[in-house]
């Protein structure tokens, strides 16, 4: 329990900041736009290429994972997406609704890393940087393609085409894979260099999720906040869990994939939202809501996978 505490405090304390010079009257408000476009265009493609571009794809278990971890957000994405006309009918907007599937599908790696080093050590590290490599493309083009649906705009088939081609994470994702499969390889200060502004992306995602914040939405959330939770911390480990046990994953393997599925929405799904016409206050509050209840669920979840696995 220590464990997962140590892990998730940095990030409750890096979004209060957020909320504290978000507050302060000596920050201008125009500073935080221009955070948004440069987390946005610069420094999250730089950290997908950078994970993307030098990871390790080696190992028997690629492909059943790739199977398990790919099929299992697919399957949630078209589930949620097939219950739009009763979000609708319950008086969901359409911001809203992109919300709820971003904050259902995107899970924070990088707090699943920092679980599992401490909890498992370096192979259950590597596993789960697998498990990122196979699933971040599929995230970005479902979550992409259902705000640019979703998201107010036009929905002509060439707009949309067009915004995921262009859109700076796919992008960033493609060529890091494409680099990794063809053995490109960087001038080492330059991949050194995009390495820096990816890890930059980390803690300024958090600090901006502060920033949007609302207290009130979390402390006191609309009715639909809380599904997400339920659907992203319960319900997606089980699914990806379940499916890598009837694939053969057992043991630690096991454990590994489901603390993976288990963590919180990743916060860069924030920026998307504020980007591309989401309901960014509702992904903050339910960023902040599954944050505070995973510290519980973690170790329910892997609680429950170490007893179904013997």
């Amino acid at each position: 329990m220590l464990v997962i505490f140590e892990s998730t405090l940095p990030v409750f304390l890096l979004v209060i900041l957020g909320m504290l010079l978000k507050r302060w009257r000596k920050i201008d408000d125009g500073l935080w736009l221009g955070l948004e476009q440069l987390g946005f265009y610069v420094l999250f493609p730089a950290l997908l290429f950078s994970t993307l571009a030098q990871a390790d794809f080696g190992g028997m278990a690629a492909a059943t994972l790739a199977i398990t971890s790919i099929g299992s957000v697919t399957l949630m994405s078209g589930a949620i997406l097939l219950c739009w006309p009763l979000f609708r009918g319950a008086g969901v907007s359409a911001p809203a609704f992109t919300t709820v599937v971003q904050t259902s599908t995107r899970w924070n790696g990088f707090m699943a890393l920092a679980i599992a080093g401490k909890l498992y050590g370096t192979d259950s590290m590597a596993l789960l940087a697998l498990i990122m490599t196979l699933i971040i493309i599929p995230i970005n083009f479902y979550n992409i393609a259902i705000l640019v649906w979703f998201g107010g705009g036009a929905r002509d088939i060439r707009v949309f085409l067009t915004k995921i081609v262009t859109n700076p994470l796919i992008i960033a994702a493609v060529l890091g894979t494409l680099f990794n499969l063809a053995g490109i390889r960087l001038y080492p200060p330059l991949m050194e260099a995009i390495g820096l502004m990816g890890e930059t992306s980390l803690s300024l995602g958090l600090v901006m999720v502060g920033a949007g914040l609302r207290i009130a939405d979390a402390l006191r959330p609309r009715a639909i906040a809380v599904l997400p939770v339920g659907l992203k911390l319960l319900l997606m480990p089980l699914m990806m869990t379940g499916a890598a046990w009837l694939a053969g994953i057992d043991g630690e393997a096991l454990l590994t994939v489901a603390l993976g599925a288990s963590v919180p929405t990743a916060m860069n799904g924030y920026l998307l939202a504020k980007q591309m016409g989401g309901d960014a206050p509702l992904y903050a509050a339910v960023a902040t809501m599954q944050t505070a209840t995973s510290f519980f669920t973690i170790p329910l979840v892997l609680m429950l996978t170490a007893y179904a696995a013997g």
